[in-house]
This record gives structure tokens, C-alpha cells and sequence, in this order.
């Protein structure tokens, strides 16, 4: 059964298109975001300044993700999409132009940071709220385990992949990106399917404002999502102060730069297999015991970052608690597309997105300061009672052990007040 599902969405053309533009894209961007900061260290000398520009993108998403989300309801999720291709690939052309013409200066880089950012945003949280249209619901897990397959494949060689571009050229990285942003967006111009399904005769009325808080509204009152977006967002703090807390113990390890990388490549590889068996394990177990199953897993291996002797082990503890991790997202993101009305999903998904990225920031700044103050194995302590915390509290929530397998419930017809028309993307 589960060869057939991968069959079957093979052969819907409108989501192979889909899923190689946006290999082709993640691989440009691997190539971009390697160069960015080496590009800027030339500029500057400043590591500060190259972190500066690295976490525009981000404060992007944090600042204009819920109006995103609301702006995807309102226009058509196709040419949306191919919009902020066509954007993204002429910001980055642009850098491209004048860094070949020796012109090119903080002021560019960083309103080109901001810029793409906000293309991204939309971007991401239009593809997401299109994919149960794309691919109908019965392939929706199988979809989104394929995707996070192919996001792991890059991660796991798109780093050296990067270095070797950015060896034959400093330009070379960015006219890749930007033509891979041109190369998305012809697939998605070649694809046929709508990319939503509601009547685009009823929205709601009273502005952005109104329609951010119906969805925020419709999302607080599903007490699954609630309570695992909420555990997500605490998991994600953990996940950003770790991210500096493993390098930090690989150097007091002695670990070179390379060591550094296969540790992270080991973390990539067990998402990957993770990846691999998501969708079969999203329809054989319930969201709920997925989700506890995680958190204890992270809860008890996380410790043991303290205890490896060598880096090689580090890496060992990284793939091992990386497993499972891909399987919850997809098994959530299964859930709350599948019981989303479609009128909602923009709305709901960057709402999500929106608190476990800030989540995510906010661990990642407090892990440097936390590190200073109390050390780098009291940390690993300090986050594995964290995880064990999350784990008993997700344990002992009665929503989360009845919630069923993920997919297995519909969205209703229409959402609650929707009664205005739903605007055409200008253009």
C-alpha cells in the first residue's frame, strides 16, 4: 500500500513539478547563504555585521509572517508563489550584478536580505497551505515525507556543494541562486491544478486585522494544535540554544572545523531516515503517541551530549535524536492541513510558523549568554530536564493521547464568517 501511495503521487505531475523546483531552489539557496557571510566579511571585517544580515531574513518572517498568512487567504496561491520567485530571483540577480561590477554595499545586501525575506514568508506559507490541493488528501503525509526527504538530501551535501561554487567564483553562488528562483518559477507556471479549493466568493470582511485574528481565533480553539504548537515553540528554544551549545562542546572536545560538520551531517543523515519512514509511521500511529515518543527520545538522549567522549559519538547522539523529529512535523503538519478549512490554512500555518521560529530565535540568542553564565554540560543538563518537563506535560495531556492518526479527520465545508470576496493576487 504504502509503494502504491508513493506511485500515486509521483504520477500527479503538478506535484513532481512542485517538489524539483523546490530542490532546485534549495540548492541555490545552500550556495547563497554559505556566500552571504563570507561576502560580507570581505566587505567589513565584521562578524557581527555578517550576523546582522543572516538574521534580517528572520526578523522578516518574525514581523510580517501573520500578515503573510493572511494575504495567502486573500490572493490566488499560484501566482502568488511565482511572484516571489520572480522577486526573489532579481534581488539576488542583483547582488550577483554588483559584486561583479565591484558596487555592491551593506545598504544592498541588507535591503536585499529584508526584501527576500518577505518574498520567502509568502513563499513558504503559500506552498504549505497549497499542498492538500496539489495533492489531494489521501496523499498528503506521503507528500510532505518525500519533501522533507529531499530538503534532508540537500542538507547533507548542499554544504560542500556550496563551498565548491563559491570556489570558482564569489558571483558564482548568487547567479546560481537566482536561477534556481527562475527555474521554480517556471515549474510552477507548468503546473495545472488550482492551488486552493474555496470559493473565492467569501472572505471575511474588516481588513488584514479581522482576518489574522479569525484565524488565530479558529487555531486557539483547537485544543491538539494548541497544546502541540505550544510544546513545539518550547522544544524550539532548546533547539536553538543546542544548535551553539554542540559546537561548544566539540571544540572543548577538540574537534576540528570538519569534526564540527560531520556531527551536524550525522544529525542530517538520522533526519533523513526519519524522513524516509514518516508517512508510514503518520498512518499506522496516532499524532498523539508520535509526539510523546519524540519528546522522550530527545528527552533522554539529549544528556548524553554531556557524556560523549569524542566527537564521533556526538555525532552518534545527534542522528539518534534527530530520528524522530521529522516525523512529528510531518505527522502534525498532516494533521492541522487535514482538518484546516482551506480558507484558513494560509492563516493558520504562518501562525504556527510564526511563534515556533520566534521561539527558535530566542533560544538561539539565549544559548550564547546561558552558555557564558553557567557552562556548557550544566546546559546539557538544564535542557534535558527541560525536555523531560515537555515530555511528562505532553504525557498527561488527555487531547494528545485521543488524538487520532494524522489525516484521518476532514476540515468542515466553509469556516466560520466568511461571507466577503477573496482578492485575485494584483498582476
Amino acid at each position: 500500500m504504502s509503494s502504491s501511495r508513493s506511485s500515486g503521487v509521483f504520477r500527479n505531475r503538478d506535484f513532481s513539478l512542485l517538489l524539483s523546483g523546490q530542490l532546485v531552489s534549495a540548492i541555490g539557496d545552500q550556495a547563497h547563504f554559505m556566500a552571504l557571510p563570507l561576502i560580507v566579511l570581505a566587505l567589513t571585517g565584521s562578524a557581527a555585521d555578517a550576523g546582522f544580515v543572516l538574521g534580517l531574513g528572520t526578523v522578516s518572517f518574525l514581523a510580517f509572517g501573520l500578515v503573510a498568512g493572511a494575504l495567502v487567504d486573500r490572493w490566488d496561491r499560484k501566482a502568488t508563489m511565482i511572484w516571489c520567485e520572480v522577486g526573489r530571483a532579481a534581488l539576488t540577480a542583483g547582488v550577483a550584478v554588483a559584486l561583479w561590477l565591484g558596487r555592491l554595499t551593506m545598504p544592498q545586501l541588507c535591503a536585499t536580505a529584508v526584501l527576500t525575506g518577505i518574498l520567502t514568508t509568502v513563499f513558504q506559507v503559500a506552498n504549505t497551505a497549497a499542498l492538500p490541493s496539489v495533492v489531494g488528501p489521501e496523499h498528503l503525509s506521503t507528500a510532505l515525507g518525500y519533501t522533507q526527504s529531499a530538503t534532508g538530501a540537500v542538507g547533507v551535501v548542499g554544504g560542500s556543494l556550496a563551498g565548491a561554487l563559491y570556489a570558482l567564483g564569489r558571483t558564482v553562488p548568487f547567479v546560481v541562486n537566482a536561477v534556481s528562483f527562475a527555474v521554480s518559477a517556471a515549474s510552477l507556471r507548468l503546473m495545472r491544478v488550482r492551488f486552493q479549493t474555496h470559493d473565492k466568493s467569501a472572505r471575511t470582511g474588516g481588513g488584514l486585522a479581522t482576518e489574522i485574528r479569525e484565524g488565530l481565533g479558529w487555531l486557539w480553539r483547537q485544543p491538539v494544535i494548541r497544546f502541540l504548537t505550544l510544546v513545539s515553540a518550547a522544544d524550539k528554544v532548546r533547539y536553538g540554544a543546542g544548535y551553539l551549545l554542540i559546537i561548544t562542546l566539540a571544540r572543548q572536545l577538540g574537534a576540528s572545523p570538519l569534526w564540527i560538520g560531520v556531527i551536524f551531517s550525522g544529525a542530517a543523515v538520522g533526519a533523513m531516515a526519519g524522513s524516509l519512514v514518516s508517512d508510514r509511521a503518520t498512518r499506522r500511529f496516532p499524532l498523539g503517541r508520535i509526539a510523546v515518543v519524540m519528546l522522550w527520545l530527545e528527552a533522554l538522549m539529549f544528556p548524553l551530549y554531556a557524556l560523549a567522549p569524542g566527537p564521533l559519538l556526538l555525532a552518534a547522539v545527534a542522528a539518534a535524536e534527530s530520528l524522530v523529529a521529522p516525523i512529528y512535523t510531518v505527522a502534525m503538519t498532516t494533521h492541522q492541513l487535514a482538518i484546516t478549512p482551506d480558507e484558513l490554512r494560509g492563516r493558520a500555518t504562518s501562525a504556527t510558523a510564526t511563534l515556533t521560529t520566534g521561539a527558535l530565535s530566542a533560544g538561539t540568542l539565549a544559548g550564547g549568554v546561558l552558555i557564558t553564565a553557567c557552562g556548557a554540560k550544566p546546559l546539557v543538563w538544564i535542557c534535558g530536564a527541560w525536555l523531560l518537563a515537555l515530555a511528562l506535560l505532553t504525557t498527561a495531556n488527555r487531547a494528545v493521547r485521543q488524538a487520532p492518526p494524522a489525516g484521518t479527520v476532514t476540515p468542515p465545508r466553509t469556516a466560520p464568517h466568511t461571507t466577503e470576496p477573496v482578492a485575485d493576487m494584483p498582476g
